[in-house]
């Protein structure tokens, strides 16, 4: 039998929960606090919270100084190519691993989630090399391929877990009917994995959005994304408190409204899911 639950236990996982999450999010509320606040307020001791005279004097001046526009062009091409690059590739690999499984599955396995133990600035320079032989240094597309790389691993896990769950005899019946290989992953294995393909391709957004290693090293004036839109507030004269926290502020902004939308359209399904 299950256990019963009192009021009181109930409030106090609540309230539990809801302090955990305000601790979690402090730093996002502080900076985006700190982005309506002047320079001398920004850097007041003891720190001001909620009273002062709230101004936009700081997105105005983002905005004189940076085009805020290109910036986040950047990002979302370069954040949602390498998503749907690396979506490509991981679909077909995780099928097999999850279907078609051989003795050395489970080592190609690890050998994939090893490669993120590797420190990034192990292979920038032959990277970086490679980058200026082929052109692609400061472009769109050699972000897209690296981003695409280095994440990877991650798509190829999160699929082969999705993809397992799927009973193999549902496949086994749709090749039964005469199903070819690519309408078998398109029709069948697809569709059923839409759950898992979509928070699959939340998180990679999420990661290639706030990559700054190699957007860093790797762009410099036409494919710097939001990242390097936000270290150009870092200048030798010191750190401007309350712009860096306004450039900040606008470059999470659209990953934070996107994590909202998914949020409410994932919980949307699944009830519409259970209902019917």
């Amino acid at each position: 039998m299950a256990r019963a639950t009192t009021t009181q236990r109930k409030a106090l996982n609540t309230a539990l929960a809801w302090g955990v999450g305000l601790l979690i999010f402090f730093p996002i509320l502080w900076t985006i606090l700190t982005s309506f606040k002047t320079e001398a307020q920004a850097i007041a001791d003891p720190p001001v919270f909620l009273f002062f005279d709230w101004t936009l004097e700081n997105y105005a001046a983002v905005q004189e100084r940076s085009n805020y526009g290109r910036f986040l062009w950047n990002s979302v091409v370069i954040a949602g190519g390498s998503t749907l690059l690396g979506i490509l590739f991981a679909v077909p690999a995780a099928w097999s691993m999850a279907f078609v499984p051989s003795n050395r599955t489970k080592d190609i396995l690890l050998w994939m989630l090893s490669t993120k133990m590797l420190p990034a600035v192990g292979v920038l320079y032959p990277i970086y090399l490679i980058f200026i032989k082929m052109g692609l240094l400061d472009s769109k597309l050699g972000l897209v391929v690296v981003l695409m790389l280095i994440n990877l691993p991650i798509i190829i896990w999160m699929l082969y877990t999705y993809f397992k769950e799927i009973p193999g005899e549902i496949l086994e019946a749709a090749r039964m009917d005469g199903a070819s290989l690519r309408e078998e992953v398109l029709y069948i294995l697809t569709p059923m994995a839409i759950p898992g393909i979509a928070s699959t391709l939340l998180l990679n957004v999420i990661l290639a959005w706030n990559e700054a290693f190699w957007t860093l090293n790797l762009a410099a004036a036409k494919a710097a994304p939001l990242t390097a839109f936000i270290a150009s507030y870092s200048s030798p004269e010191g750190l401007f408190y309350a712009k860096l926290s306004a450039a900040s502020t606008m470059a999470i902004a659209p990953i934070l409204i996107l994590g909202w939308f998914s949020q409410k359209q994932l919980v949307s399904g699944l009830t519409f899911g259970a209902v019917k």
